[in-house]
């Protein structure tokens, strides 16, 4: 692990190197569904466009900086110039020099540079610096609804700072009518901290649970700043002239209550650096700010105990919204240390086993995975929530979790137990009639009122078998010795779970706030935690599979994760999720001593997967078809990375049982398979075959389309060879920097023409984390995953696989 001591609080920068990509939007706070702010002009200069919340509806938040000794405003972000005339008595509108925009996993730095007004004396610097840590080792940190603005400034001259919001950040409709007030914290003095001002915003008459387009019309927003600013509410066009004119505010408040857009009220501050220096040396300064977005309830979920309005999980440490965004802004400078370890980190881990490319990529996907949680239960019980953004709008929908798996078994694998656990917890208790698995927990965030009439969308292949997939890659992250799935899970204090506890994952905090270790060695606690979570479920992993069995080796006519590609019979790709499914399940049978289920499921997964490869191979020997009937079609053969992840391709096996023994395919005289499950052959004419069908922007998902599927595209890549895998994610970063769409980072796309939406707008979805499938395939099975695939990069004489099985 590499920390690194970044600078000092609030005054610091944190240091991010300049990409090589230029997608066109950036997250700058991005937290949850319901905080979630972007630049949608990336690419262009940030004052062209107002930000956007994820849908793509502007928002208000407007920057700008005025320089008294030239008379002269700047504006920075938004389009807050629009109420101002070009020029007037007492100033004019000018434009910075904006250096352009930088970021990692957590951070995006918007920078510029301000004219003097003095062509002899060098400009400032102003740096707009957006935080939403991303913290592993600190569940309670991550699950605070609230990110970090600081402005950096440094010079030889005074300069103004000026930023306000307005009521859209609380509700999708411009008529709705709001309500606002001011308060600061006055006790400065007995605590040695800095006062606070807090600006809080809601709609006045809240509509509890209700979403319109996609936003909460429900919840406060928390925009705080340090004690010193000057504040305002009133007129948009007022607050930005009169800043303009003075550089500075009145600490007054508009008590007149109205709509977003009637006179449009806004909530302001402003900041006076005083920078005019003779020294050589610029003067640096800074001012920290957040914005938070408080809702209580949070979530309505039917948990075994029925219809419960579910309260925040930070809740469970803090009596007040006041009192953790008062931590919350205390504790900018350790945030920003985690925050920074995991991105130094994730940067490392990128680099050495991918590019430059790949690093930016995934620092691109992190914030968009986590703005789609929502943390909430309590400590002995904590659950996340997860919203299908942009697609559905299901809650904790298995095949959205199951292609963002990877980051989460990458960064916490915990947050994907939390993630499981409302939906195993659900179907304990009773309320989903059907045998397979449910496709979601609700039709409509943030509402987890499940689907007792069973008629939820059907993909029951598909949600069986990224289930028990999910399940063994869990048990797998929690049994570690020295090498975990996350490096993360090995810190903290070694807590064991307590007989008492009704969880299985029970959260152990410090007074740092500081997560406990997760599964590892300290007296089998790993193995403990995984036996625990499986027996109380076990009736539910038995049932899946069971369908599986029934169902998964010649699929009928349904729906698989990519549903809007449209139903079809005998699907080549889920058919091996659901045998692979299969062989998870006989592994944790074996974890609960259930011996005669352990060799029951791995005797059929092991005849399974021998048909399987009979029937899915085209008639040249050259690829998967899409389908077993379909020929001439082809398929990318994502769920081939599950084979890999779960170490089934291992030469010698982890189980105790004995092994069938896979007879290669084709002659007798043919080599054997130097894998255990699926033959090494289907590895390699499958990565041979995506070098051949790749086009400008990618690997297309399959023969019917040009579209593609970023989270499946690095799944598959991750199990090919290292040139193929190199050339795809050089395909997907060209697709960055070109692509026409104009939302946040897409994961469906057209590979050809300009990278566009292929008619679907797919938008902020937190399947990008299926782009992290190859950091968590190198830290499988205690590091050996990647290695027992050496053979894909060997330069052999290519030697065709032929299916000849019949149906």
């Amino acid at each position: 692990m590499r920390w690194s001591i970044v600078g000092a609080a609030a005054g610091a920068v944190q240091f991010v190197s300049a990409s090589t990509l230029h997608p066109p939007v950036l997250p700058l706070i991005v937290r949850n569904p319901y905080l979630s702010t972007w630049l949608g002009s990336a690419r262009d200069l940030p004052w062209d466009r107002w930000p956007i919340f994820w849908t793509g509806q502007e928002l208000g938040l407007s920057v700008l900086v005025a320089v008294p000794k030239s008379h002269s405003v700047f504006p920075l972000l938004g389009r807050p110039h629009d109420s101002l005339p070009k020029s007037g008595k007492a100033f004019n509108v000018s434009y910075p020099n904006y250096l352009g925009a930088t970021f990692d996993a957590s951070t995006t730095n918007l920078t510029y540079q301000v004219p003097a007004g003095d062509p002899l004396q060098p400009p400032a610097e102003v740096i707009l610096s957006f935080l939403s840590p991303i913290t592993p080792t600190s569940t309670l940190r991550q699950s605070i609804p609230a990110s970090y603005m600081t402005v950096h400034v440094s010079g030889s001259f005074n300069i103004d700072v000026y930023i306000d919001i307005n009521g859209l950040w609380v509700s999708a409709n411009r008529g709705s009518e709001i309500e606002w007030s001011l308060e600061q914290t006055l006790d400065a003095a007995s605590n040695n901290k800095p006062s606070l001002k807090t600006w809080k915003i809601k709609r006045r008459i809240e509509q509890l649970l209700t979403e319109d387009a996609d936003r909460a019309e429900w919840g406060t927003l928390h925009f705080i700043g340090p004690g010193d600013v000057q504040h305002e509410a009133g007129e948009s066009a007022l607050l930005r002239q009169r800043f303009s004119r003075s550089g500075t505010l009145q600490n007054k408040v508009d008590g007149n209550f109205r709509s977003i857009m009637d006179q449009e009220p806004v909530f302001a501050f402003s900041k006076s650096f005083k920078l005019n220096s003779t020294s050589a040396i610029a003067a640096r300064e800074s001012a920290l700010f957040t914005l938070a977005h408080i809702q209580e309830p949070v979530i309505q979920f039917a948990s075994a105990r029925g219809l419960t309005l579910m309260r925040p999980f930070w809740s469970a440490y803090y009596p007040t919204a006041d009192a953790v965004l008062d931590y919350h802004y205390h504790d900018y400078e350790s945030a920003f240390h985690l925050a920074s370890n995991y991105s130094l980190q994730l940067e490392e881990d990128a680099l050495k086993s991918g590019s430059e490319d790949y690093k930016d990529i995934l620092a691109l996907s992190a914030r968009q995975v986590l703005g789609a949680t929502s943390f909430a239960g309590t400590p002995d019980n904590p659950l996340i929530f997860f919203k299908e953004i942009s697609s559905d709008g299901n809650m904790n929908t298995v095949d959205v979790i199951f292609p963002a798996f990877p980051f989460f078994l990458y960064t916490n694998p915990r947050w994907l137990a939390y993630l499981l656990e409302p939906l195993i917890e659900h179907q304990l208790s009773g309320q989903y009639p059907n045998d397979y698995s449910m496709h979601d927990l609700g039709s409509s965030f943030p509402n987890a009122t499940g689907h007792p009439d069973g008629r939820d969308e059907y993909m029951p292949v598909e949600e069986c078998g990224n289930m028990l997939i999910m399940g063994l890659a869990l048990v797998n992250a929690l049994k570690y010795n020295t090498a975990p799935a996350s490096i993360w899970s090995a810190s903290g204090r070694n807590a064991n779970v307590q007989p008492s506890s009704s969880s299985a994952f029970p959260l152990y905090i410090d007074a740092k706030g500081m997560d406990d270790t997760f599964g590892g060695p300290i007296e089998a606690k790993g193995e403990k935690q995984a036996r625990k979570w499986v027996e109380r479920s076990y009736k539910l992993w038995e049932q899946w599979t069971g369908y599986l069995v029934r169902e998964a080796l010649i699929p009928s006519n349904q729906l698989s994760t990519d549903d809007f590609a449209g139903w079809l019979a005998n699907q080549t790709n889920l058919a091996l999720k659901g045998i692979i499914g299969i062989r998870a399940m006989s592994e944790i049978s074996e974890l609960v001593e259930e011996v005669n289920d352990a060799r029951y499921y791995r005797n059929i997964s092991e005849t399974y997967i021998k048909k399987w490869q009979e029937y899915a191979v085209s008639r040249d020997g050259t690829h998967a078809k899409l389908a077993y009937t379909w020929f001439g079609s082809w398929t990318t053969l994502y769920n081939l990375f599950a084979d890999s992840l779960l170490c089934f391709h291992l030469p010698s096996s982890s189980s105790t049982l004995s092994s069938i023994g896979q007879r290669p395919l084709g002659s007798k005289h043919a080599t054997a398979s130097r894998t255990s499950f699926v033959d090494e052959k289907i590895y390699k004419l499958q990565s041979d075959w995506y070098h051949n069908v790749r086009q400008r922007y990618g690997l297309p998902l399959d023969s019917r389309h040009l579209y593609t599927k970023s989270d499946w595209e690095f799944f598959a890549v991750a199990v090919a060879s290292k040139n193929v895998r190199e050339e795809i994610v050089d395909s997907v970063a060209l697709w960055v920097n070109e692509t026409s769409t104009d939302k946040p980072l897409t994961d469906l796309y057209d590979t050809e023409g300009n990278g566009g939406f292929p008619g679907i707008e797919f938008k902020a979805r937190p399947v990008v984390g299926g782009h992290f499938a190859f950091l968590a395939l190198e830290r499988a099975c205690g590091g050996k995953a990647v290695p027992a695939l050496d053979f894909l990069n060997e330069h052999v004489p290519e030697k065709n696989i032929h299916g000849d099985g019949e149906l």
